[in-house]
């Protein structure tokens, strides 16, 4: 109970320093003629613009909440601390402490492993000096603690400045791989006919493993395509572009349909690993009548929404895709009715988590668009993804999220039928 009300307390000392945060960012000094900077005043304001400008209160919620928890969890995953609940306290901490030191290590290259198990040894031997050793010598001995303090932190910090190095060149990797993945998707919202579509892709981590597209066929048709590589980050996003290009290959050579599909997925089969899968949506929409030949390859059935009677969805006709190469593919069929929309998704939606590890959930979806049957398509995209991370409060986003929405537009004719 006593670690609950402390808890309790650090969360309410936390809001307040957040909200006082926010109330200083958000009016900021005094408006008022500016006086002519000195040299001290003008190196403060650029501190202050370095490590202010663009932070808000929820990135500093984050931080202590979220970050520093999922942190520990990464470095600690593969440490089982029931078994180490189960020792005396004289026996649990030493372990705990050893697996800790031992589970970052494993994370190093060898050369560093060894300057990281060095600069801990002189750690250790410098609080051994200050607070076990005492007597005539103390002087000396906190002297010599003093220089292995000093040793300890000339290998940490340098350690830790390669570490930040490394990461820094992979986040300009993966920031260039985020721009080519986004350059392979649609930019804009697709208007032709009677026929609007909107999109929005969030991945996970700086790339993903979704995927969406509208290409262009004979006439008035178009192929609408959403899916989902399982995992996610850099794997899923090769995997990504891979169906990508097969996809778009075999449309170019004129396959359709459930042949389309037949070829993707023995093609898929031969190329992706074997513990990898795809769940694909695939559709062949005309811009005129709303008629969409279809293929569900084991996705998340697509939610349509009637101007009357009950929400309906879209269910699977086939298995996913790249594990069976003698799978068969049927085909379905729906009309898209005036006035009506028809929303695709990735199961990062449905399988958003809380805080309390409740789901988000498919049930939520679908009261959320009933509930939204008037708002503009543009808009309600917006509003259901402000929903779904709302739900997820603090709980970082596990899967990536991808939404197109197709809406038909409601014509005079039908408007007022005579």
């Amino acid at each position: 109970m006593a670690s609950k009300r402390e808890s309790s307390s650090f969360s309410r000392r936390l809001a307040d320093i957040v909200a006082h945060f926010e109330e200083t960012m958000r009016h900021g000094p005094a408006q008022g003629p500016k006086p002519p900077k000195s040299g001290l005043s003008e190196v403060l304001d650029d501190l202050r613009e370095l490590f202010i400008q663009g932070v808000t209160g929820e990135d500093l919620k984050d931080l202590v909440r979220r970050d520093a928890r999922e942190a520990f969890h990464f470095y600690t995953r593969e440490i089982d601390f029931a078994a180490l609940r189960a020792l005396p306290w004289y026996r649990h901490y030493p372990a705990l402490a050893w697996k800790v030191f031992l589970a970052l290590a494993h994370r190093l290259t060898p050369a560093r492993r060894i300057a990281f198990a060095a600069a801990t040894l002189f750690f250790l031997l410098g609080w051994i000096q200050f607070l076990i050793l005492r007597g005539d010598s103390a002087g000396d001995s906190r002297s010599s603690g003093a220089f292995f303090l000093f040793l300890a932190f000339a290998l940490w910090v340098p350690l830790l400045l390669m570490e930040l190095r490394d990461k820094l060149d992979l986040k300009r990797d993966l920031e260039i791989a985020r721009e080519i993945q986004f350059g392979l998707v649609p930019a804009g919202p697709l208007h032709r006919n009677s026929v609007d579509i909107h999109c929005f892709m969030r991945p996970a981590n700086t790339v993903g493993g979704d995927y969406y597209d509208m290409i262009d066929l004979e006439g008035d048709r178009i192929a609408v395509v959403v899916a989902d590589v399982a995992g996610k980050g850099m794997p899923a996003a090769l995997l990504m572009a891979l169906l990508q290009g097969s996809l778009r290959t075999l449309l170019a050579a004129g396959h359709r349909s459930a042949d389309l599909m037949t070829k993707l997925n023995v093609y898929l089969w031969s190329s992706i690993p074997d513990n990898s899968l795809i769940t694909l949506f695939y559709g062949e929409l005309d811009t005129r009548t709303g008629d969409l030949f279809y293929v569900n390859a084991g996705h998340n059935a697509p939610m349509l929404l009637r101007q009357a009677g009950p929400l309906e969805r879209l269910p699977a006709t086939a298995l996913v895709l790249g594990i069976d190469p003698e799978s068969g593919f049927e085909s379905g069929h729906v009309q898209i009715g005036s006035g009506e929309r028809l929303l695709l998704y990735t199961d990062g939606i449905p399988e958003a988590f809380d805080p309390k590890e409740e789901e988000y959930g498919e049930e939520r979806l679908a009261a959320f668009l009933q509930a939204r049957t008037i708002t503009p398509s543009a808009e309600l995209i917006q509003e259901l993804m402000k929903d779904v991370l709302r739900f997820c409060g603090a709980a970082r986003v596990r899967d990536d999220m991808t939404l197109m929405l197709i809406a038909r537009e409601t014509t005079a004719g039908d408007a007022h039928p005579g």
